[in-house]
């Protein structure tokens, strides 16, 4: 019988809760009056004038200290010292107004030590009720997690998230709870909520002997740097690791197992964020008329949002794939209609190769800001299709950025790559080609702002390895290699538009910016690290009976072993710590133009050995090649991961 109405209160909506504490709060308040007076008289009195008048008072007292101290937030089945510290507040708060009215000025018919005995007595109660609910509700919470037959974990972290979590996964069946992980020496061999707290040096300990699978990663607090550290402690348990939801979603008690995270494999990146410059931020973009292409792309859309946020006076989403243009412009829609903002969203279907249309769009929008992300980056698809890739590219870039020119346009920012640098594959060559189109147009009009911004790869892009490697887990592997030492930078998506909107700002007129991006990743551990983070193990020559195996398939032509982000030597810092600015070679404007129009004219004849040619007299660096480099160690290896 017990057990059912504990079950009973447990499952009770949140709403339900709240008043059911509330009521006990009215009862309480009565008999905290009643027992008062019984304690200074002796015997207990009927309701008249005296115990009435005390009971009216405090009523509208109590209730409302209460709502406003946040008694009815807490969760009903777990009295934490801050509950108890709120009971604490509003009791004194209501006794001095208690003590005031019948204490010392004194109301006929009511003993003037009622003033001092009802506040302690109505702590007592509601204190009281509130641990006499954990006592017999969290029993009930640690028979449920007691029970469960499937995965058993640890939470790591004992903070509030850590708690709350444990309190909300006491109505998910699936999932044990045996214990927590507290990074602090002093809570170590405590108990939490009836579960031991143990020491991260336990957890393999832990998994031998309480057969732990699971790691619930609850603690925000900690640097990116240790999340790391955790994660590969845990990784060579064999550990699962997810982490935690929203912590608002945890404390209306909406948390089922199923919410639990997966830790994203961006989470782990060796460096921490930078805050980003407020002031640089908006300077191109707020009040402004601002243009992305390429707006339904990875890096494009994540441009559109953060730009969006900035409150520009219009937003113009220019691209070529219908469908990607939908998406961006439906999210910034729905957006716009719940936040009842004034700012404008306008998606405009049409190629930068356009020229007719890219007038059109400018003659009639006038935009002051241009953020030019539309280009094709995946270096194999280029490498086969080299028109294409020249085509959109560079004389995409050429058309863009002299429309811009004659329509006004003040900033033009050019979104580009750590594979301009010294490039070894057509795509990298191209977005150098590009780069210099960007720089010969700043140095012919010195009072416009056009710059570009160079950096590495974004995790979870359409060009990344990320969702190739996720793809390859789900489907049981194996996860595929081009070469067991290359490396690339890494950087996550929101992180990279946002340093591409702050570089923007610095623009004087021809800089190429380039972004700290840390220290580059070895891909044969990312794809170790993604593995182990799916809860999986490797099956190598050390571990045959792992679950997913690592493949070398062979490096391909185009792509380099390692990327670089500087051609020169010595950049010049600017005022943003994650911001450089690389002092390279230019191009003068005759020499460009004439090179554009050797392109068109081969182009236009599906010339493509002369239009290559063209790239190769323009970029210098570019070094394409053609042998075979399975026995070559240098840094000129091809690999195939973008």
């Amino acid at each position: 019988m017990m057990r059912s109405l504990t079950d009973f209160l447990i499952d009770l909506p949140r709403f339900a809760k709240r008043v059911l504490m509330l009521m006990l709060d009215v009862l309480l308040c009565f008999v905290s009056v009643q027992v008062s007076f019984f304690l200074r008289l002796g015997e207990w009195q009927a309701i008249n004038s005296g115990p009435l008048y005390a009971t009216i008072v405090a009523l509208p007292l109590a209730i409302p200290l209460f709502i406003t101290q946040g008694l009815y937030r807490a969760i009903f089945r777990y009295s934490t010292t801050a509950a108890l510290q709120a009971i604490a507040r509003s009791t004194i708060l209501f006794g001095l107004v208690y003590v005031a009215i019948f204490t010392f000025v004194g109301v006929a018919g009511v003993p003037r030590t009622i003033g001092i005995i009802g506040p302690i007595l109505l702590f007592l109660f509601v204190a009281g009720s509130r641990v006499f609910a954990d006592w017999l509700l969290g029993s009930t919470y640690r028979l449920r997690i007691g029970d469960a037959q499937h995965s058993r974990a640890v939470i790591y972290g004992v903070g509030d998230a850590g708690r709350q979590l444990a309190m909300a996964l006491g109505r998910t069946p699936d999932l044990k709870v045996v214990g927590f992980v507290a990074e602090e020496v002093s809570l170590r061999g405590a108990t939490l909520a009836g579960l031991p707290v143990y020491a991260p040096e336990d957890l393999q300990l832990l998994a031998e002997t309480e057969k732990i699978d699971e790691l619930l990663l609850a603690a925000p607090e900690l640097s990116r740097t240790r999340r790391t550290e955790i994660v590969q402690q845990v990784a060579d348990i064999g550990l699962h690791v997810r982490t935690i939801p929203s912590m608002t979603d945890i404390a209306r008690g909406k948390i089922s197992v199923a919410d639990l995270k997966e830790v994203a494999i961006e989470d782990l990146l060796s460096r921490q964020p930078v805050p980003p410059d407020e002031e640089l931020l908006g300077v191109t973009i707020r009040d402004r008329v601002v243009m992305v292409t390429g707006a339904g792309g990875s890096i494009g859309s994540e441009l559109c949002r953060q730009i969006w946020d900035l409150q520009p006076a219009r937003l113009l989403l220019v691209d070529s794939a219908e469908y990607n243009l939908y998406l961006i412009h439906e999210e910034l829609t729905a957006r716009k209609l719940k936040s009842n903002s004034t700012i404008e969203v306008v998606p405009y279907l049409g190629s930068v190769r356009d020229e007719g249309r890219m007038e059109e769009i400018m003659r009639h929008e006038r935009p002051q800001t241009i953020y030019h992300a539309a280009a094709y980056k995946h270096v194999p698809l280029v490498e086969a299709n080299p028109k294409e890739g020249l085509s959109n590219n560079v004389f995409g870039t050429w058309v863009l950025i002299g429309v811009a020119s004659r329509m006004g346009t003040e900033y033009f920012i050019l979104v580009s790559s750590d594979k301009a640098v010294r490039p070894t594959n057509v795509m990298g060559a191209t977005k150098r080609m590009a780069e210099l189109i960007v720089q010969a147009h700043a140095r012919r009009q010195p009072d416009r702002k056009f710059s570009m911004v160079r950096f590495g790869n974004v995790l979870g892009s359409s060009g990344s390895v990320v969702p190739k490697f996720r793809e390859q887990i789900a489907a049981g592997g194996p996860v595929t290699i081009t070469h067991p030492e290359m490396t690339r930078y890494f950087m996550t998506i929101p992180e990279a538009a946002q340093l591409v909107l702050q570089a923007g700002a610095m623009t004087e007129g021809g800089e190429v910016f380039v972004l700290n991006m840390g220290e580059p990743v070895k891909i044969l551990e990312l794809a170790r690290n993604m593995i182990r983070l799916s809860g999986l193990t490797v099956r190598d020559e050390q571990n045959v009976d792992g679950d997913i195996a690592i493949q070398t398939i062979g490096i391909r032509r185009g792509e380099k072993l390692f990327e670089e982000l500087l051609i020169g030597d010595n950049p010049e810092l600017s005022s943003h710590p994650r911001i450089m600015k690389a002092r390279e070679s230019e191009l003068p404007w005759d020499q460009m133009r004439m090179a554009i129009e050797d392109l068109e004219e081969a182009l236009n004849c599906n010339n493509i050995d002369a239009a290559l040619g063209v790239l190769r007299r323009i970029v210098k660096e570019y070094r394409p090649k053609k042998q075979d480099f399975s026995d070559d160690k240098s840094d000129d290896l091809f690999l195939t991961v973008n």
